[in-house]
């Protein structure tokens, strides 16, 4: 059983609420719309705690009345065990809600999927992934932006960078619900370039990291970066292909190699490449800094290899099963079309289950 939320906790989560309730009336915090953003989420972050402390509160205030109104006629006292749930519940569920978070819940995210064996079926399957990904985004009402897209001869993804984000109404933010997606990626099925209707087996990559607000909160050398500029590929419209517009970035330490050729000017694309460039070394620094971060994203790919997988899409049992959880289903349709809510809950309560055992 949870212990019971502390005074002190709530008390500081009050003075927080009210203290941001403020910040968010002041016309002069949306002057600065990176600030108003990040007071915006951490608000709607706060508002489930708020929620489930005033129903425990009233809960509290109900169970002292039956118990004051027991005193004098017995028959009230057969509500007192229901009301005595109802606290006790509420109660747990506040202390949950208090206990220590992923610092990087509310964050937005960058999304990279990367083709691995199995050659131009394995390019279908990542653009398979990426669309799943969109289409679940599309169903929470989130934002999509294609960095960077390597189209192979089929339609496929060689490699694809994707930028998500929220409403900023939302009490979590896609780092919440997609963190458990970085690892490889199997799928068995008959490839379209398969001409004897065999089952073949492939992998594709996900990589996922917050994604970072600004570029400032990250110390690069300029020096350290080797910057490269080419003719932009691929469908995007009036000017594509006709200037030298697209940005690719070489962080020279790390080896860490960034590309964008979404946004209309150079540019603009050289600042984007540097946002992504920024969460990319910002989420190393981070695994660096934190042997238990660095353990927990061990699953992230290393190599694109079958014997790394963290999941399995089997299209002829139309199945689906997460190798870490032990979750199967047999919806994989559904799912690759973005309908994702059972197999991230199911991730997330195990997530869960794993941090209140280790308090």
């Amino acid at each position: 059983m949870a212990a019971s939320a502390t005074p002190s906790a709530i008390d500081d989560i009050l003075a927080e609420h009210a203290g941001l309730e403020r910040d968010l009336s002041d016309p002069s915090l949306h002057d600065d719309p990176a600030a108003a953003r990040r007071a915006g989420k951490r608000f709607a972050q706060l508002a489930p705690i708020m929620s489930v402390h005033a129903k425990l509160a009233a809960a509290r205030d109900d169970l002292e009345a039956a118990r004051e109104l027991a005193a004098d006629d017995a028959s009230f006292a057969a509500e007192i065990p229901a009301l005595e749930a109802t606290v006790l519940q509420l109660d747990t569920a506040l202390t949950d809600l208090l206990a220590p978070r992923d610092p990087h819940d509310a964050d937005d995210v960058v999304l990279e999927v990367k083709s691995g064996e199995g050659g131009e079926e394995s390019a279908l399957f990542a653009a398979d992934l990426a669309r799943m990904y969109v289409r679940y985004a599309e169903r929470h009402g989130w934002r999509v932006e294609i960095l960077d897209a390597n189209i192979s001869d089929l339609g496929g993804y060689k490699e694809a960078t994707l930028s998500i984000k929220a409403r900023t109404d939302t009490a979590d933010g896609v780092w919440s619900r997609f963190k458990f997606e970085g690892g490889v990626h199997r799928v068995q099925r008959v490839p379209v370039t398969e001409s004897q209707g065999r089952v073949h087996t492939s992998a594709a990559g996900v990589l996922i990291y917050p994604e970072q607000d600004e570029v400032e909160a990250v110390q690069i050398d300029e020096t350290d970066l080797r910057i490269d500029v080419y003719r932009s590929s691929g469908k995007g419209g009036q000017g594509v292909n006709t200037t030298d517009s697209a940005v690719r970035i070489t962080h020279l330490p790390t080896g860490i190699v960034v590309t964008c050729q979404n946004e209309r000017s150079q540019l603009q694309n050289k600042a984007r490449a540097m946002q992504v460039l920024a969460s990319r070394l910002q989420a190393a620094a981070e695994e660096a800094a934190d042997k238990e971060a660095a353990a927990g994203r061990a699953s992230q790919v290393r190599t694109v290899d079958r014997s790394e997988r963290i999941r399995t899409y089997n299209f002829p049992e139309n199945r689906i099963t997460d190798h870490r959880i032990g979750f199967k289903s047999h919806n994989l349709d559904a799912v690759l079309d973005g309908d994702m809510d059972a197999l991230l809950d199911a991730l997330a309560a195990a997530d869960r289950q794993a941090r209140l055992q280790a308090e």
